[in-house]
Protein backbone atom coordinates (compact mmCIF):
# COMPACT_ATOMS: atom_id res chain seq x y z
CA UNK A 1 0.00 0.00 0.00
CA UNK A 2 1.11 3.55 -0.64
CA UNK A 3 2.73 5.26 2.35
CA UNK A 4 3.64 9.06 3.11
CA UNK A 5 6.93 10.63 4.57
CA UNK A 6 7.23 13.31 6.88
CA UNK A 7 10.23 16.15 7.42
CA UNK A 8 10.98 14.13 10.68
CA UNK A 9 12.94 11.92 8.55
CA UNK A 10 16.25 12.60 9.57
CA UNK A 11 15.62 13.03 13.06
CA UNK A 12 15.00 8.81 12.91
CA UNK A 13 17.74 6.61 12.28
CA UNK A 14 16.57 4.21 14.53
CA UNK A 15 14.50 1.65 12.34
CA UNK A 16 15.77 -1.98 11.99
CA UNK A 17 14.68 -4.18 8.74
CA UNK A 18 11.89 -5.92 10.78
CA UNK A 19 10.02 -2.27 11.58
CA UNK A 20 10.02 -2.04 7.74
CA UNK A 21 8.52 -5.61 7.85
CA UNK A 22 5.91 -4.28 10.45
CA UNK A 23 4.86 -1.52 8.15
CA UNK A 24 4.13 -3.37 5.61
CA UNK A 25 1.73 -5.93 8.04
CA UNK A 26 -1.57 -4.00 7.01
CA UNK A 27 -1.33 -4.48 3.23
CA UNK A 28 -3.28 -8.04 3.30
CA UNK A 29 -6.48 -6.07 5.32
CA UNK A 30 -6.85 -3.79 1.71
CA UNK A 31 -6.47 -7.17 -0.27
CA UNK A 32 -9.93 -8.38 1.29
CA UNK A 33 -11.82 -5.19 0.34
CA UNK A 34 -11.60 -6.41 -3.19
CA UNK A 35 -11.40 -10.38 -3.08
CA UNK A 36 -14.51 -11.12 -3.42
CA UNK A 37 -15.36 -9.27 -7.05
CA UNK A 38 -11.94 -11.29 -8.02
CA UNK A 39 -13.21 -14.56 -7.58
CA UNK A 40 -16.02 -13.68 -9.18
CA UNK A 41 -14.10 -12.39 -12.23
CA UNK A 42 -11.36 -15.02 -11.94
CA UNK A 43 -12.27 -17.90 -9.78
CA UNK A 44 -10.61 -19.36 -6.39
CA UNK A 45 -7.23 -20.50 -9.17
CA UNK A 46 -7.56 -17.44 -10.78
CA UNK A 47 -7.68 -14.67 -8.16
CA UNK A 48 -4.37 -16.56 -6.53
CA UNK A 49 -2.73 -16.50 -9.94
CA UNK A 50 -3.52 -12.73 -10.54
CA UNK A 51 -3.17 -11.50 -6.65
CA UNK A 52 0.18 -13.51 -6.46
CA UNK A 53 1.40 -12.62 -10.10
CA UNK A 54 0.66 -8.47 -9.26
CA UNK A 55 2.69 -9.19 -5.82
CA UNK A 56 5.39 -10.42 -7.91
CA UNK A 57 5.78 -7.85 -10.81
CA UNK A 58 5.63 -5.32 -7.55
CA UNK A 59 8.73 -6.57 -5.59
CA UNK A 60 10.81 -5.16 -8.16
CA UNK A 61 9.60 -1.94 -8.28
CA UNK A 62 10.10 -1.84 -4.68
CA UNK A 63 13.97 -2.35 -4.97
CA UNK A 64 14.07 0.32 -7.48
CA UNK A 65 12.13 2.69 -5.03
CA UNK A 66 15.05 1.52 -2.76
CA UNK A 67 17.89 3.41 -4.70
CA UNK A 68 15.34 6.52 -4.95
CA UNK A 69 14.42 6.61 -1.32
CA UNK A 70 18.27 6.66 0.27
CA UNK A 71 19.06 9.37 -2.43
CA UNK A 72 16.94 11.73 -0.89
CA UNK A 73 17.17 11.51 3.07
CA UNK A 74 16.28 15.08 2.91
CA UNK A 75 13.19 14.91 1.27
CA UNK A 76 9.53 14.04 2.41
CA UNK A 77 6.65 12.86 0.26
CA UNK A 78 7.70 9.47 -1.20
CA UNK A 79 7.19 8.05 -4.28
CA UNK A 80 5.77 11.18 -5.32
CA UNK A 81 9.27 12.90 -4.87
CA UNK A 82 11.01 10.45 -6.70
CA UNK A 83 8.62 11.36 -9.68
CA UNK A 84 9.19 15.43 -8.95
CA UNK A 85 12.62 14.84 -8.92
CA UNK A 86 12.95 12.73 -12.14
CA UNK A 87 11.09 15.09 -14.05
CA UNK A 88 11.05 18.23 -12.88
CA UNK A 89 14.26 19.00 -15.38
CA UNK A 90 11.41 18.40 -18.47
CA UNK A 91 8.69 19.68 -16.99
CA UNK A 92 7.66 20.81 -13.38
CA UNK A 93 3.67 19.32 -14.04
CA UNK A 94 4.61 15.95 -13.03
CA UNK A 95 5.47 16.46 -9.49
CA UNK A 96 2.20 18.12 -8.38
CA UNK A 97 0.21 15.54 -10.97
CA UNK A 98 2.42 12.82 -9.45
CA UNK A 99 1.68 14.10 -6.07
CA UNK A 100 -1.55 14.04 -5.58
CA UNK A 101 -1.68 10.68 -7.30
CA UNK A 102 -0.08 9.36 -4.62
CA UNK A 103 -1.65 11.34 -1.94
CA UNK A 104 -4.99 10.57 -2.87
CA UNK A 105 -3.93 6.66 -3.04
CA UNK A 106 -3.33 6.91 0.19
CA UNK A 107 -5.88 9.19 1.78
CA UNK A 108 -8.33 7.36 0.54
CA UNK A 109 -7.80 4.42 2.96
CA UNK A 110 -9.88 6.44 5.60
CA UNK A 111 -13.04 5.79 3.50
CA UNK A 112 -12.23 2.49 1.73
CA UNK A 113 -11.08 0.87 5.04
CA UNK A 114 -14.11 2.61 7.24
CA UNK A 115 -16.61 1.58 4.65
CA UNK A 116 -14.85 -2.13 5.48
CA UNK A 117 -15.01 -2.21 9.07
CA UNK A 118 -18.64 -0.01 8.65
CA UNK A 119 -20.28 -3.46 7.00
CA UNK A 120 -18.83 -5.72 9.39
CA UNK A 121 -19.69 -4.56 12.00
CA UNK A 122 -23.39 -3.57 10.70
CA UNK A 123 -23.13 -7.63 9.45
CA UNK A 124 -22.12 -8.86 12.84
CA UNK A 125 -24.14 -6.45 15.12
CA UNK A 126 -26.88 -4.47 13.60
CA UNK A 127 -28.38 -6.43 10.67
CA UNK A 128 -31.42 -5.36 11.14
CA UNK A 129 -30.84 -1.38 10.63
CA UNK A 130 -30.88 0.02 7.17
CA UNK A 131 -27.89 -0.86 4.50
CA UNK A 132 -28.28 1.93 2.21
CA UNK A 133 -26.00 1.36 -0.63
CA UNK A 134 -23.75 -2.01 -0.89
CA UNK A 135 -20.39 -1.19 0.61
CA UNK A 136 -18.61 -3.83 -1.98
CA UNK A 137 -20.41 -2.40 -5.08
CA UNK A 138 -23.30 -0.22 -6.61
CA UNK A 139 -26.35 -1.67 -6.08
CA UNK A 140 -28.77 -0.83 -3.61
CA UNK A 141 -29.49 -3.68 -0.85
CA UNK A 142 -32.26 -1.14 0.22
CA UNK A 143 -33.31 2.71 0.46
CA UNK A 144 -31.34 3.82 3.58
CA UNK A 145 -32.09 6.37 5.69
CA UNK A 146 -32.11 8.93 3.56
CA UNK A 147 -30.32 9.10 -0.11
CA UNK A 148 -27.89 12.10 -1.36
CA UNK A 149 -29.14 14.09 -4.23
CA UNK A 150 -25.77 14.19 -6.35
CA UNK A 151 -24.01 10.64 -5.97
CA UNK A 152 -27.70 9.15 -5.41
CA UNK A 153 -26.05 7.11 -2.47
CA UNK A 154 -28.28 5.99 -0.30
CA UNK A 155 -26.99 6.37 3.23
CA UNK A 156 -27.39 3.33 5.47
CA UNK A 157 -25.79 2.62 9.03
CA UNK A 158 -22.42 1.33 7.81
CA UNK A 159 -22.42 4.96 5.87
CA UNK A 160 -22.80 6.33 9.08
CA UNK A 161 -20.50 4.12 11.28
CA UNK A 162 -17.78 5.59 8.56
CA UNK A 163 -18.33 8.96 8.75
CA UNK A 164 -18.42 8.73 12.42
CA UNK A 165 -14.57 6.39 12.34
CA UNK A 166 -13.19 9.22 10.02
CA UNK A 167 -14.00 12.00 12.31
CA UNK A 168 -12.46 10.33 15.56
CA UNK A 169 -9.77 9.36 13.95
CA UNK A 170 -9.46 13.34 12.74
CA UNK A 171 -9.87 14.51 16.34
CA UNK A 172 -7.52 11.89 17.93
CA UNK A 173 -4.93 13.33 15.39
CA UNK A 174 -5.66 16.79 15.05
CA UNK A 175 -5.09 17.46 18.78
CA UNK A 176 -1.71 16.56 18.63
CA UNK A 177 -1.36 12.47 19.19
CA UNK A 178 1.45 10.83 17.65
CA UNK A 179 1.47 7.42 15.58
CA UNK A 180 4.15 5.68 16.84
CA UNK A 181 5.76 2.16 15.01
CA UNK A 182 4.45 0.45 18.02
CA UNK A 183 0.91 1.03 16.75
CA UNK A 184 2.00 -0.86 13.54
CA UNK A 185 3.23 -3.50 15.49
CA UNK A 186 -0.29 -3.69 16.95
CA UNK A 187 -1.93 -3.63 13.84
CA UNK A 188 0.21 -5.98 12.05
CA UNK A 189 -0.56 -8.42 15.25
CA UNK A 190 -4.17 -8.24 15.32
CA UNK A 191 -4.48 -9.10 11.69
CA UNK A 192 -2.94 -12.06 12.09
CA UNK A 193 -5.26 -13.60 13.94
CA UNK A 194 -8.32 -13.66 10.95
CA UNK A 195 -5.18 -14.18 8.31
CA UNK A 196 -4.19 -17.50 10.14
CA UNK A 197 -8.06 -17.78 10.07
CA UNK A 198 -8.30 -17.53 5.95
CA UNK A 199 -4.93 -19.18 5.47
CA UNK A 200 -4.92 -22.46 7.54
CA UNK A 201 -8.25 -23.16 9.03
CA UNK A 202 -9.89 -24.73 5.85
CA UNK A 203 -6.44 -26.98 5.59
CA UNK A 204 -6.76 -28.14 10.02
CA UNK A 205 -10.59 -28.39 9.66
CA UNK A 206 -10.90 -30.62 6.52
CA UNK A 207 -13.55 -28.33 5.17
CA UNK A 208 -10.99 -27.07 1.81
CA UNK A 209 -12.10 -28.82 -0.86
CA UNK A 210 -10.97 -28.22 -4.67
CA UNK A 211 -14.26 -28.25 -6.35
CA UNK A 212 -15.40 -24.69 -4.68
CA UNK A 213 -12.16 -23.91 -7.11
CA UNK A 214 -12.52 -22.44 -10.19
CA UNK A 215 -10.10 -20.99 -13.40
CA UNK A 216 -12.16 -18.90 -15.14
CA UNK A 217 -9.76 -16.89 -17.18
CA UNK A 218 -9.90 -19.42 -20.02
CA UNK A 219 -13.97 -18.98 -20.11
CA UNK A 220 -14.62 -18.53 -23.88
CA UNK A 221 -15.98 -15.36 -24.78
CA UNK A 222 -13.57 -12.77 -22.68
CA UNK A 223 -11.66 -10.28 -24.85
CA UNK A 224 -8.56 -10.85 -26.31
CA UNK A 225 -8.81 -14.61 -24.73
CA UNK A 226 -8.79 -13.60 -21.50
CA UNK A 227 -5.75 -11.30 -20.95
CA UNK A 228 -8.18 -8.17 -20.70
CA UNK A 229 -9.70 -9.14 -17.58
CA UNK A 230 -6.57 -10.23 -16.13
CA UNK A 231 -4.78 -6.84 -17.00
CA UNK A 232 -7.80 -4.86 -15.30
CA UNK A 233 -7.37 -6.53 -11.64
CA UNK A 234 -3.83 -6.53 -12.11
CA UNK A 235 -4.80 -2.89 -12.38
CA UNK A 236 -6.54 -2.87 -9.46
CA UNK A 237 -4.72 -4.38 -7.09
CA UNK A 238 -1.46 -2.78 -7.80
CA UNK A 239 -2.69 -0.43 -5.18
CA UNK A 240 -3.55 -2.86 -2.19
CA UNK A 241 -0.55 -5.04 -2.94
CA UNK A 242 2.55 -2.86 -3.09
CA UNK A 243 4.96 -2.84 -0.21
CA UNK A 244 6.94 0.22 -0.97
CA UNK A 245 6.72 1.39 2.53
CA UNK A 246 9.89 -0.57 3.05
CA UNK A 247 11.73 1.32 0.69
CA UNK A 248 10.73 4.70 1.09
CA UNK A 249 12.00 4.79 5.03
CA UNK A 250 15.45 3.74 3.44
CA UNK A 251 17.43 6.97 5.11
CA UNK A 252 15.76 5.77 8.44
CA UNK A 253 17.13 2.20 8.91
CA UNK A 254 20.46 1.71 11.01
CA UNK A 255 22.26 0.60 8.14
CA UNK A 256 20.04 1.90 5.32
CA UNK A 257 21.70 -0.88 2.36
CA UNK A 258 20.98 -4.09 4.62
CA UNK A 259 18.19 -3.58 6.57
CA UNK A 260 16.15 -1.66 3.00
CA UNK A 261 17.04 -4.83 1.37
CA UNK A 262 15.59 -7.53 4.33
CA UNK A 263 12.47 -5.51 4.60
CA UNK A 264 11.72 -5.10 0.90
CA UNK A 265 12.28 -9.26 0.30
CA UNK A 266 10.66 -10.15 3.60
CA UNK A 267 7.43 -7.47 3.29
CA UNK A 268 7.24 -8.94 -0.56
CA UNK A 269 7.72 -12.36 0.55
CA UNK A 270 5.02 -12.28 3.26
CA UNK A 271 2.75 -10.37 0.76
CA UNK A 272 3.42 -12.85 -2.42
CA UNK A 273 2.58 -15.81 -0.10
CA UNK A 274 -0.60 -14.42 1.13
CA UNK A 275 -2.02 -12.95 -1.95
CA UNK A 276 -1.46 -15.97 -3.37
CA UNK A 277 -3.01 -18.54 -0.70
CA UNK A 278 -5.80 -16.25 0.71
CA UNK A 279 -7.87 -16.52 -2.27
CA UNK A 280 -7.32 -20.31 -2.65
CA UNK A 281 -7.23 -21.32 0.54
CA UNK A 282 -10.69 -19.29 1.62
CA UNK A 283 -12.54 -19.93 -1.54
CA UNK A 284 -11.82 -23.78 -1.15
CA UNK A 285 -12.50 -23.23 2.61
CA UNK A 286 -15.80 -21.73 2.74
CA UNK A 287 -17.09 -21.25 -1.22
CA UNK A 288 -17.37 -19.41 -3.92
CA UNK A 289 -20.80 -17.95 -2.86
CA UNK A 290 -19.86 -16.31 0.68
CA UNK A 291 -16.19 -14.57 -0.71
CA UNK A 292 -18.16 -13.07 -3.61
CA UNK A 293 -20.89 -12.13 -1.48
CA UNK A 294 -18.34 -10.46 1.17
CA UNK A 295 -19.67 -12.74 3.95
CA UNK A 296 -17.05 -12.60 6.33
CA UNK A 297 -19.05 -12.87 9.33
CA UNK A 298 -20.18 -15.73 7.11
CA UNK A 299 -16.83 -17.68 6.46
CA UNK A 300 -15.78 -16.22 10.62
CA UNK A 301 -18.85 -18.37 11.08
CA UNK A 302 -17.74 -21.46 9.19
CA UNK A 303 -14.25 -21.61 10.46
CA UNK A 304 -13.87 -20.90 13.79
CA UNK A 305 -18.12 -20.78 14.82
CA UNK A 306 -20.23 -17.92 16.22
CA UNK A 307 -18.50 -17.88 20.01
CA UNK A 308 -15.57 -16.40 18.41
CA UNK A 309 -16.63 -14.55 15.20
CA UNK A 310 -17.09 -11.47 17.32
CA UNK A 311 -13.50 -11.20 18.82
CA UNK A 312 -12.76 -12.11 15.35
CA UNK A 313 -14.89 -9.17 13.99
CA UNK A 314 -13.42 -6.72 16.60
CA UNK A 315 -9.90 -7.62 15.74
CA UNK A 316 -10.42 -7.56 12.52
CA UNK A 317 -12.21 -3.70 12.70
CA UNK A 318 -9.55 -2.45 15.33
CA UNK A 319 -6.57 -3.11 13.19
CA UNK A 320 -8.55 -1.54 10.25
CA UNK A 321 -9.12 1.67 12.69
CA UNK A 322 -5.34 1.58 13.30
CA UNK A 323 -4.77 1.90 9.61
CA UNK A 324 -7.00 4.68 9.16
CA UNK A 325 -5.53 6.38 11.96
CA UNK A 326 -1.64 5.82 10.78
CA UNK A 327 -3.12 7.21 7.15
CA UNK A 328 -4.95 10.31 8.43
CA UNK A 329 -1.44 10.90 10.29
CA UNK A 330 0.81 10.22 7.23
CA UNK A 331 -1.79 11.48 4.63
CA UNK A 332 -1.68 14.78 6.01
CA UNK A 333 2.19 15.10 6.02
CA UNK A 334 2.30 14.59 2.98
CA UNK A 335 0.25 17.49 1.73
CA UNK A 336 2.24 19.89 4.42
CA UNK A 337 5.61 17.95 2.56
CA UNK A 338 4.78 19.11 -1.08
CA UNK A 339 3.11 22.14 0.02
CA UNK A 340 6.63 23.17 1.38
CA UNK A 341 8.68 21.94 -1.55
CA UNK A 342 6.19 24.61 -3.08
CA UNK A 343 3.98 22.22 -5.21
CA UNK A 344 0.70 23.21 -3.94
CA UNK A 345 -0.74 25.87 -2.30
CA UNK A 346 0.42 27.12 1.04
CA UNK A 347 -2.57 26.59 3.42
CA UNK A 348 -1.96 23.11 3.63
CA UNK A 349 1.76 23.51 4.73
CA UNK A 350 0.81 25.46 7.77
CA UNK A 351 1.22 23.82 11.40
CA UNK A 352 -1.58 24.27 14.20
CA UNK A 353 -1.30 25.06 17.55
CA UNK A 354 -0.22 21.79 18.49
CA UNK A 355 2.31 21.42 15.94
CA UNK A 356 0.89 19.18 13.56
CA UNK A 357 -0.22 20.01 9.69
CA UNK A 358 -4.42 20.69 11.17
CA UNK A 359 -5.26 22.08 7.65
CA UNK A 360 -4.06 18.86 5.31
CA UNK A 361 -6.20 16.52 8.08
CA UNK A 362 -9.39 18.37 7.83
CA UNK A 363 -9.07 18.40 4.25
CA UNK A 364 -8.21 14.49 4.81
CA UNK A 365 -11.23 14.22 6.80
CA UNK A 366 -13.57 16.10 4.00
CA UNK A 367 -12.37 14.49 0.94
CA UNK A 368 -13.49 11.19 3.03
CA UNK A 369 -16.51 12.44 3.93
CA UNK A 370 -17.56 13.22 0.52
CA UNK A 371 -16.13 9.58 -1.04
CA UNK A 372 -18.56 7.89 1.83
CA UNK A 373 -21.35 9.82 0.65
CA UNK A 374 -21.31 10.68 -2.81
CA UNK A 375 -19.39 7.71 -4.03
CA UNK A 376 -20.35 4.82 -1.15
CA UNK A 377 -19.07 1.71 -1.94
CA UNK A 378 -15.60 0.55 -1.96
CA UNK A 379 -14.33 -0.41 -5.70
CA UNK A 380 -15.87 3.28 -6.47
CA UNK A 381 -13.66 4.96 -3.84
CA UNK A 382 -10.79 2.17 -5.25
CA UNK A 383 -10.79 3.18 -9.07
CA UNK A 384 -11.51 6.68 -8.54
CA UNK A 385 -7.70 7.12 -6.24
CA UNK A 386 -5.83 4.28 -8.70
CA UNK A 387 -6.19 6.57 -11.22
CA UNK A 388 -3.37 8.80 -9.70
CA UNK A 389 -1.78 6.22 -7.71
CA UNK A 390 -0.70 4.08 -10.65
CA UNK A 391 -0.04 7.47 -12.80
CA UNK A 392 2.23 8.18 -9.55
CA UNK A 393 4.08 5.07 -9.82
CA UNK A 394 5.03 5.35 -13.80
CA UNK A 395 6.17 8.87 -12.85
CA UNK A 396 8.38 7.15 -10.48
CA UNK A 397 9.74 4.69 -12.21
CA UNK A 398 10.29 6.73 -15.17
CA UNK A 399 12.30 9.29 -12.74
CA UNK A 400 14.63 6.45 -12.07
CA UNK A 401 16.06 6.05 -15.68
CA UNK A 402 15.92 9.50 -16.34
CA UNK A 403 18.05 10.04 -12.74
CA UNK A 404 20.28 7.56 -13.62
CA UNK A 405 20.71 9.31 -17.24
CA UNK A 406 20.97 12.60 -15.98
CA UNK A 407 22.76 12.75 -12.14
CA UNK A 408 25.37 9.85 -12.68
CA UNK A 409 27.92 11.05 -10.31
CA UNK A 410 25.14 11.90 -7.57
CA UNK A 411 25.90 9.61 -4.09
CA UNK A 412 23.79 6.79 -3.74
CA UNK A 413 24.10 4.80 -0.40
CA UNK A 414 21.79 1.95 -2.48
CA UNK A 415 23.37 1.54 -6.12
CA UNK A 416 21.79 -1.38 -7.80
CA UNK A 417 23.46 -3.03 -10.50
CA UNK A 418 23.44 -1.52 -14.25
CA UNK A 419 21.14 -4.00 -15.63
CA UNK A 420 18.44 -2.85 -13.58
CA UNK A 421 18.04 0.18 -15.89
CA UNK A 422 16.36 -2.05 -19.08
CA UNK A 423 14.35 -3.62 -16.15
CA UNK A 424 13.07 -0.32 -15.37
CA UNK A 425 12.32 0.57 -18.75
CA UNK A 426 9.99 -2.88 -18.59
CA UNK A 427 8.61 -2.26 -15.46
CA UNK A 428 7.21 1.35 -16.52
CA UNK A 429 6.29 -0.31 -19.91
CA UNK A 430 3.91 -2.91 -18.21
CA UNK A 431 2.48 -0.24 -15.81
CA UNK A 432 1.14 2.18 -18.78
CA UNK A 433 -0.55 -0.82 -20.55
CA UNK A 434 -2.21 -1.42 -16.56
CA UNK A 435 -2.79 2.00 -16.66
CA UNK A 436 -4.58 2.25 -19.99
CA UNK A 437 -6.42 -1.06 -19.97
CA UNK A 438 -7.39 -0.80 -16.46
CA UNK A 439 -8.84 2.52 -16.91
CA UNK A 440 -10.21 2.29 -20.14
CA UNK A 441 -12.25 -1.47 -18.91
CA UNK A 442 -12.55 -1.37 -15.29
CA UNK A 443 -16.04 -1.62 -15.97
CA UNK A 444 -15.59 -5.04 -16.64
CA UNK A 445 -15.08 -6.01 -13.40
CA UNK A 446 -16.79 -7.71 -10.99
CA UNK A 447 -20.11 -6.01 -12.86
CA UNK A 448 -18.06 -2.68 -12.95
CA UNK A 449 -21.39 -0.53 -14.43
CA UNK A 450 -22.76 -1.22 -10.68
CA UNK A 451 -19.59 0.96 -9.07
CA UNK A 452 -21.07 3.94 -11.01
CA UNK A 453 -17.40 3.51 -12.75
CA UNK A 454 -17.78 6.61 -15.24
CA UNK A 455 -18.36 8.89 -12.11
CA UNK A 456 -15.35 7.09 -10.31
CA UNK A 457 -12.93 8.15 -13.13
CA UNK A 458 -14.62 11.76 -13.39
CA UNK A 459 -13.43 12.18 -9.64
CA UNK A 460 -10.16 10.30 -10.40
CA UNK A 461 -9.26 12.74 -13.09
CA UNK A 462 -10.36 15.85 -11.53
CA UNK A 463 -8.44 15.38 -8.48
CA UNK A 464 -5.09 15.55 -11.16
CA UNK A 465 -6.58 18.15 -12.58
CA UNK A 466 -7.40 20.13 -9.21
CA UNK A 467 -3.80 19.74 -9.15
CA UNK A 468 -2.67 21.35 -11.25
CA UNK A 469 -4.74 24.42 -10.78
CA UNK A 470 -3.37 24.57 -7.22
CA UNK A 471 -0.24 24.19 -8.32
CA UNK A 472 -0.29 26.93 -10.80
CA UNK A 473 -2.56 29.36 -8.00
CA UNK A 474 0.86 28.27 -5.47
CA UNK A 475 3.42 29.22 -8.58
CA UNK A 476 1.83 32.28 -9.31
CA UNK A 477 -0.58 34.26 -7.19
CA UNK A 478 0.95 32.91 -3.40
CA UNK A 479 4.91 33.01 -4.66
CA UNK A 480 4.31 35.41 -7.58
CA UNK A 481 6.03 33.86 -10.30
CA UNK A 482 6.07 33.87 -13.66
CA UNK A 483 4.81 30.38 -14.94
CA UNK A 484 7.94 27.94 -15.75
CA UNK A 485 7.40 24.84 -17.33
CA UNK A 486 10.64 23.13 -16.36
CA UNK A 487 13.34 23.60 -13.65
CA UNK A 488 17.41 23.58 -13.59
CA UNK A 489 18.60 20.63 -11.40
CA UNK A 490 22.01 20.36 -9.65
CA UNK A 491 23.81 17.06 -11.11
CA UNK A 492 25.69 16.93 -7.79
CA UNK A 493 24.22 17.63 -3.92
CA UNK A 494 24.72 20.63 -1.94
CA UNK A 495 27.07 20.41 0.93
CA UNK A 496 24.84 19.39 3.64
CA UNK A 497 22.83 17.30 1.03
CA UNK A 498 26.22 15.22 0.56
CA UNK A 499 26.76 15.31 4.45
CA UNK A 500 23.60 13.46 4.72
CA UNK A 501 24.60 11.31 2.00
CA UNK A 502 27.91 10.77 3.25
CA UNK A 503 26.43 9.63 6.82
CA UNK A 504 23.91 7.25 5.07
CA UNK A 505 26.92 5.54 3.47
CA UNK A 506 29.24 5.39 6.04
CA UNK A 507 28.45 2.27 7.59
CA UNK A 508 28.53 0.00 3.94
CA UNK A 509 31.58 -1.55 2.93
CA UNK A 510 29.55 -2.30 -0.38
CA UNK A 511 27.37 -0.12 -2.48
CA UNK A 512 25.60 -2.91 -5.05
CA UNK A 513 23.33 -4.44 -2.75
CA UNK A 514 20.91 -5.83 -5.12
CA UNK A 515 23.44 -6.52 -7.73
Amino acid sequence: MAVAQVEERQLLKKLRWYDGFVICLANPGFMLGSLGFSVLDLGGWGAGLIWGLTALIIVPVTILYSELAAMFPHKSGGVSIYANEGWRKYTTLVGPVATFGYWIGWSVVLSFIGLFAGYLVQAAWFPGEPYGTYAFGGATIDHGYFQTPVGHVYIGLQHLITIGLIIAVWLFNFFGTRIAVSFNFLAGILLMFPLFCFTYLPFLNGDFTTSNLTYKLNDPGLAWGGLQIALVWIWVMIWSTAPEAAATFAPEYKDTGRDTRRALMSSAVFILFVNSMVPVALTGGVGPKTVEAYDYVGALNDLVGKSLTNFFVVVLCASFVISMNTATADGSRALFGISRDGLTITWLGRLNRWNVPGNAMTLDMVINILFVLFVGNLFGILVASNIGYVFANICAISAFILLRRDRPAWPRPIKLASYWVPIAYALCGAFIVFEVVGVGWFQIAGGGNLYGATKSKVIGFSVLVISLLLFLFRRVVQDKESPHWREETPTMPDENVAALLEQEMAPRTSATPAS
